[in-house]
């Protein structure tokens, strides 16, 4: 594949219930298409999980979340995501994420209007050394508790991508 392309798409159909009961995205619909809502002012995750496409040419890669304020116009918004290896070398009965990255999306001014941000991991250790074939999950957050998060109430994800770099 070339510096890019896509690799992984999800709707927030595709979140996998976590363990994370607490703090993890709920479930919703916004004028019929489903989202995932995340509150403000704690961190809040959900995760989908894939197998690493056999043409990934062994770059870095790019996660990409799609982001909705809930009511919200304009403030930042501030994401996490990582990645955690579902290969030879990890027990799927306890998670192993690599350090999560963290990127802020300036949210658009207009509620219903998306907004992305590219959280970019280098291949090795920020991407959990996937390898080509290997299953994933990527783990996305709102990370309310920074300062820095200061768009006002929920968040709603609508979609997640992965490109390669």
């Amino acid at each position: 594949m070339a510096s890019g392309d896509t690799l992984f798409e999800r709707t927030t159909q595709g979140a996998e219930p976590g363990t994370y009961t607490a703090n993890f995205a709920i479930h919703d619909t916004r004028n019929g298409h489903p989202i995932l809502n995340f509150a403000s002012g704690t961190i809040v995750t959900t995760q989908f999980g894939g197998v690493l496409p056999r043409n990934y040419a062994g770059g870095g890669i790019t996660v990409i979340p799609h982001f909705i304020g809930g009511t919200a116009t304009g403030g930042t918004l501030v994401v996490g995501a990582a990645i955690e290896r579902i290969g030879i070398v990890q027990d799927i009965d306890a998670d192993g994420y690599a350090a999560t990255l963290f990127g802020t999306i300036t949210m658009p001014g207009t509620s219903g209007h998306v907004g992305t941000v590219g959280i970019a991991f280098t291949n090795g250790a920020a991407m959990d050394s996937l390898a080509v074939g290997e299953g994933f999950r990527v783990q996305i957050q709102r990370v309310g508790t920074f300062a820095t998060d200061t768009m006002g109430g929920t968040a709603q994800l609508r979609f997640v991508e992965i490109k390669e770099t």
